[in-house]
C-alpha cells in the first residue's frame, strides 16, 4: 500500500552529475507537492572529488546503511580525474566512485539493469556532427536487461608486470533470476518486437566460444520452456551489434551478460538520441537504483550544457517502480508525466540540449520539464 513518507537518498557524485541530480531534487519536489506525496531526501557526497578530498573512503562513513534503508535511490555519475589528469582510483585499484555505483548494484542485490530503448517522434540523431532523423521512433522500442552483480564484474583478478586475469564469473543462481526477470517483463509489456508484435527474449551470449554463455544459454532455454507466450531466441553478441542499429524493429526484451549488457546497452543508446536520453534501472528485488548512464563529463561540468532527460527520465522511472512496488497511483502517474513532458519537448524541438542538435542551457531544458509535468499534473 501506499507509504506516507518515502525515503529517496541522492548520489549526486562527480561533474555533471551533481548537476542533474540538483534537477532531479527540483523536480521530485514538485511532484511531492503536486500530488501530495512526502519524500525524505538523503544526499550522500560521494565519487572521485569526495575520495581526493578525504583520502580514505570514496563516500562517507555510514552511507551503505542510508541507502540500505531508503526507498529508492536516485545516482548522478561519478568519476574525476585526479591533479595527473588520470581517473582518480583508490589503493585497491578500484575506481574512486566504485562503492555508490558498483558497490551499491553487489550491497543491495541489484541483480537486473534494465535499460529502455525507445526512440522518441521528432528525434534527430546526431551521426558525424549532423543531426537528421535516422531511426523511426515506431520502429524502436524496446528493453535490454543485463545480469548486473557477476561476470567479468565479479572483481576477481590479478596483476603483474607481464599478465593480468579477470575471472569472469557465470552461476546458474544469478543466470536464472535474471532471465526470468526478462520474461516477465515481456509479458508486462505486452506489446511485442514492432516489427511483427510478438512478444520475445532474445539471449545475447557468445556460447560458440565461451563456457560462461554456454551456461547462460542452457539456462536460458529452460527457463524459456514456462513461457509458452513468449518467443525465444538467439543471438552471438557480434552479430547482435550489428543488428540492434540495422533491425531494430525486431526485438523486444534481450537479456545478457553484465559487460556484454554494458556495451552493448551503450551503443542501443545511438538509437534513442545518444546517452543523454539513457536511463539505467538497478533493480532487485528489496531495493533499487536509477541513473542516467551518461557519466560524470569532466569536461562539461560547470558549463550548463549537460542534458538533464536521462536524469528526469530516470526519475520517473524511480517514481514508476515505486508506484508498482507499493500500489501507489499518485506515483504512476507521475511517472507518465515525466515521460510525456520529456515526449513533448522532442516532438515540439525545443528547448533542446547540445547533444541533440540545440543551443539551450540544461537550466532551461530542466525547466521546460517541470512546468510540463507541472501542468500534466494540475
Amino acid at each position: 500500500m501506499a507509504k506516507s513518507t518515502y525515503d529517496l537518498v541522492l548520489l549526486p557524485g562527480d561533474g555533471i552529475g551533481v548537476e542533474v541530480v540538483a534537477e532531479a531534487r527540483a523536480l521530485v519536489e514538485l511532484v511531492g507537492g503536486a500530488l501530495g506525496v512526502t519524500f525524505a531526501l538523503d544526499e550522500i557526497p560521494c565519487g572521485g572529488k569526495f575520495y581526493l578530498e578525504h583520502g580514505t573512503r570514496d563516500w562517507p562513513e555510514g552511507a551503505e546503511e542510508r541507502c540500505r534503508a531508503a526507498d529508492a535511490i536516485l545516482l548522478g555519475a561519478v568519476g574525476w580525474n585526479g591533479p595527473d589528469g588520470a581517473p582518480v582510483t583508490m589503493p585497491d585499484g578500484k575506481m574512486a566512485g566504485y562503492s555508490p555505483v558498483i558497490g551499491n548494484r553487489m550491497r543491495l542485490d541489484l541483480y537486473a539493469n534494465i535499460r529502455p530503448v525507445r526512440c522518441l517522434p521528432g528525434m534527430k540523431h546526431g551521426i558525424s556532427g549532423q543531426f537528421a532523423p535516422v531511426w523511426r521512433a515506431d520502429r524502436v522500442d524496446f528493453v535490454i536487461i543485463r545480469e548486473n552483480t557477476e561476470g567479468l564484474y565479479s572483481g576477481i583478478g590479478e596483476r603483474n608486470a607481464e599478465r593480468a586475469t579477470d575471472l569472469r564469473v557465470i552461476t546458474r543462481a544469478a543466470s536464472e533470476r535474471v532471465i526470468r526477470k526478462a520474461f516477465e517483463l515481456s509479458r508486462e509489456r505486452g506489446k511485442g518486437a514492432p516489427a511483427d508484435g510478438k512478444k520475445r527474449v532474445t539471449c545475447i551470449v557468445k556460447h560458440n566460444v565461451l563456457q560462461g554463455c554456454r551456461l547462460f544459454l542452457d539456462v536460458f532455454r529452460a527457463i524459456a520452456a514456462d513461457y509458452k507466450d513468449v518467443e525465444p531466441d538467439v543471438a552471438i553478441v557480434d552479430a547482435f551489434a550489428m543488428f540492434v542499429l540495422t533491425q531494430p524493429e525486431r526485438y523486444d526484451v534481450c537479456v545478457t551478460t553484465n559487460m556484454f549488457g554494458d556495451i552493448l546497452t551503450d551503443l542501443a543508446s545511438v538509437l534513442q538520441g545518444g546517452m543523454g536520453m539513457a536511463v539505467g534501472c538497478n533493480v532487485g528485488d528489496d531495493h533499487a537504483m536509477f541513473e542516467p548512464i551518461h557519466g560524470s563529463a569532466p569536461p562539461l561540468a560547470g558549463k550548463d550544457r549537460a542534458n538533464p532527460m536521462a536524469m528526469m527520465l530516470a526519475t520517473g522511472e524511480a517514481f514508476g517502480w515505486l508506484g508498482r512496488r507499493h500500489d501507489d497511483a499518485r506515483l504512476v502517474r507521475a511517472h507518465a508525466a515525466i515521460e510525456a513532458a520529456v515526449a513533448a519537448i522532442i516532438a515540439r524541438g525545443e528547448p533542446l540540449p547540445h547533444d541533440l542538435g540545440g543551443h539551450a542551457p540544461r537550466s532551461a531544458v530542466a525547466a521546460a520539464i517541470r512546468d510540463d509535468v507541472r501542468a500534466r499534473l494540475g
